[in-house]
């Protein structure tokens, strides 16, 4: 049988605010655990909640990015749970009249052809504390660090629009895009700012009817939650075609084993008994602060694409990857302060630099170069001091710590020779010492001997270490060959 993937994400966003949601407790990331925990964020009698306005303003930039409805009156509700790392007892959220309505996002898919995916809502709320397990079960301990109680969050919730993991994490990385460039997010998706939940469900191609659906909780990297849909598409099809049936229930997915075991059964809306926060009158938003906020939203991530493009000339890969995360675009901008070469440094910025990234798995956020640094780099390579491909031997330093390109350069004695007498002497000596190379080339037809050089030139620069001019080496190659010939 052919089957149908329907996906829906609901998307955990921290706010990049400098404390909690309904106290002045601070949430700045990685203090000593439990030292942020206010007596409000921990709903301890006598404490009353008080509104973070920046918190409110960012919810309202989000839904002004996306063009969705901003809701005048929203409604702050208790959802009752108890989970340990909820001191409270009960999570302060919205679900009747969210500050967010209806909005939708337009992601790119893999033949370059747009798809809209509908925003349901988004809403405000409290992050929850965290929970923290032993590796070993026979351990048989958790520790519960309450410094993330009461970070505001907006969940954003899309409508089940999307068809496959490829769709989901387009639009995943689309929202990170947004919420980074507008700067309501510090996107620090390891340290928890970003977090999905995926709504899966299959259903037989060509059916309406929607299938039942499990949630997989707090995936928080795009490569987790691609994985995560496949297992749990691959999952429920061979739960349904071996006879059985899918259970509505709430899983979480491991990254290492990549697999995913049943958490709780899924609750619904009324298995929490939301009631209205008697501690927190409606919100009020004036058509005065909503023109005010949508004068301050920064350039969102699909101008800027346009505009480097139409400004730096870069082809739409190039935007576009520079454009999916806001510390890139500035990196970017701020080395074309420095030096006007924007095709150069987009190919190091999306080459050298991101596959160091990778390696070492550090996010751009905290890269351990400077525009200044790169820039030097490539105004040296822009003045023959030095190769492209030493180049890469002085980035590898700079990234290293060991200082400047120029200082790398006089250190380490890498600047490029030019010198015509000792390039003259140094491809001489190749030639002679390669016979074998030389009566190739000259029985090779005219129009293939080009390739041939590649061996003299890779001898030229070995023996030089890397320094010679290749351009002024191999015109001296070049040069002297003929000259052999024409004896």
């Amino acid at each position: 049988m052919s089957w149908e993937t329907v996906i829906g994400l609901e998307i955990h966003v921290q706010l990049s605010t400098k404390t909690k949601i309904f106290s002045s407790a601070s949430t700045k990331f990685g203090s000593e655990p439990n030292s942020q925990a206010s007596t409000i964020d921990l709903a301890l009698p006598g404490t009353l909640p008080v509104l973070n306005e920046d918190a409110l303003h960012y919810a309202i930039m989000f839904g002004l990015a996306i063009d969705a409805e901003i809701c005048k009156e929203s409604v702050f509700e208790r959802k009752n749970y108890f989970y340990p790392d909820l001191p409270k007892g009960y999570q302060t959220t919205q679900l009747e009249k969210p500050i967010v309505g209806r909005g939708k996002v337009v992601i790119e898919l893999a033949d370059s052809s747009k798809k809209d995916i509908g925003i349901h809502h988004a809403h405000l709320e409290e992050d929850a504390g965290k929970s923290i397990h032993s590796e070993h079960s026979r351990d048989g301990y958790s520790l519960l660090d309450l410094n993330r109680a009461g970070t505001p969050l907006i969940e954003i919730v899309s409508d089940p629009d999307m068809r496959n993991p490829q769709e989901a994490v387009a639009f995943a990385k689309k929202l990170y895009s947004i919420v980074t460039a507008i700067g309501i997010c510090d996107g620090e998706m390891s340290q928890g700012s970003m977090r999905f939940d995926v709504n899966v469900s299959v259903r037989p191609t060509g059916s309406n009817e929607l299938g039942t659906r499990t949630e997989t909780k707090n995936l928080n990297s795009f490569k987790f939650m691609e994985d995560a849909i496949n297992y749990e598409v691959d999952r429920q099809i061979r739960v349904i075609e071996g006879g059985g049936e899918i259970r509505q229930e709430t899983r979480l997915y491991n990254g290492l084993t990549k697999k995913s075991q049943p958490m709780r059964s899924k609750e619904e809306a009324n298995d929490y008994r939301y009631f209205p926060c008697p501690d927190l009158l409606p919100v009020i938003v004036s058509d005065e602060l909503i023109e005010q906020l949508r004068k301050s939203v920064p350039e969102l991530p699909d101008n800027k694409k346009q505009r480097f493009m139409d400004v730096y000339e870069l082809s739409e890969y190039d935007a576009n990857a520079l454009t999916d995360n806001a510390a890139i675009s500035n990196f970017f901008e701020d080395c074309i302060k420095l030096s006007d070469s924007p095709k150069i440094i987009a190919n190091w910025i999306l080459g050298e630099i991101t596959s160091k990234l990778n390696q070492e798995n550090i996010t751009f956020e905290n890269i351990p170069i400077s525009s200044a640094d790169l820039t030097g780099l490539l105004v040296r390579v822009s003045d023959k001091t030095i190769s492209n491909k030493i180049a890469k031997e002085v980035f590898d330093s700079i990234w290293l710590g060991e200082g400047n390109a120029d200082s790398i350069i006089e250190k380490k004695g890498l600047s490029q020779i030019s010198d015509d007498d000792f390039l003259d002497k140094l491809v001489a000596e190749v030639i002679d010492s390669n016979p074998n190379m030389l009566e190739d080339y000259i029985k090779t037809e005219k129009s293939k001997r080009k390739k041939k050089l590649g061996g003299f030139m890779g001898q030229i620069m070995k023996k030089s270490k890397g320094q010679a001019n290749p351009k002024q080496a191999n015109e001296i190659l070049l040069r002297q060959i003929q000259e052999i010939l024409e004896k």
